[in-house]
């Protein structure tokens, strides 16, 4: 399944870092966060990867463009530019790097990969949180279910898009950043393609009118997470999720 992460946003929550890189080029335990990410799908077998791009795009491409020469050992002749790499860092994964805009909104940004997505049912998440989620399970959840959108639903501190969710796990109400505590938007979604129908212009946000109007349509459902999830919102969370991987009790 392709999976696209948005990559795109300003990050101005994280200034101490975004006013130099990009929010998903955050460095975790020596690596983006965005790779993170990248890992958690690529260990259930989801490789294909679309990159919502926009602020600092430049960034994030050179990242990728070099990823072999910087994570490996190597020979150069100066007289051939001949490169022969050792101890080399591959991986099998396929990477579209997609500029959508820099003030672009997040609905826009997935509205601009409309034809890159195709008619394919596809994976969304954002560039900014690591989870030991089972991707799969979420994707085997969603085909039961038959609804045009899962998103997953998490515990963290109150402070993104509530879930209000009845006894069939529908969401009957998609709330951005409430004042009350409970089920939240973790990301990590499973969508249908006609749900791009509800996207319009750059200025779209994701979780505005078009997940609002998708749980009023009933055609949102929640797979509920009760593990590790965590993003990057400020640098109290970049520092929390070092101090992890320092304690090798990495999670996800």
């Amino acid at each position: 399944m392709k999976v696209v992460i948005l990559s795109g946003g300003f990050g101005t929550r994280i200034s101490e870092y975004t006013s130099i890189i990009p929010k998903p080029m955050i460095r975790i335990g020596g690596k983006p966060i965005i790779e993170h990410i990248m890992e958690i799908y690529s260990k259930h077998g989801h490789k294909d990867f679309y990159l919502a791009l926009g602020y600092k795009s430049e960034i994030i491409k050179e990242y990728f463009y070099n990823y072999e020469i910087s994570n490996s050992d190597f020979k150069i002749s100066l007289n051939t530019g001949e490169i022969a790499t050792y101890n080399q860092t591959k991986k099998d994964w396929n990477i579209h790097l997609i500029n959508t805009g820099i003030n672009t909104m997040t609905g826009g940004r997935l509205k601009r990969l409309k034809n890159y997505i195709n008619n394919d049912t596809f994976l969304l998440t954002y560039g900014d949180a690591v989870t030991d989620l089972d991707i799969n399970k979420v994707i085997k959840f969603h085909k039961e279910h038959g609804k045009m959108i899962t998103v997953t639903g998490v515990r963290p501190p109150a402070r993104f898009g509530e879930l209000t969710i009845n006894q069939n796990n529908e969401v009957i109400n998609f709330k951005e950043k409430p004042l009350s505590q409970g089920w939240i938007n973790g990301g990590f979604f499973v969508i249908e393609p006609e749900f791009l129908n509800y996207l319009d212009e750059d200025s779209c946000i994701l979780e505005k009118k078009p997940l609002e109007n998708a749980a009023k349509s009933n055609e949102l459902v929640a797979f509920l997470h009760d593990g590790f999830w965590h993003c990057i919102d400020t640098k109290r969370d970049k520092d929390n999720l070092e101090e992890i991987i320092k304690s090798d009790s990495k999670r996800w």
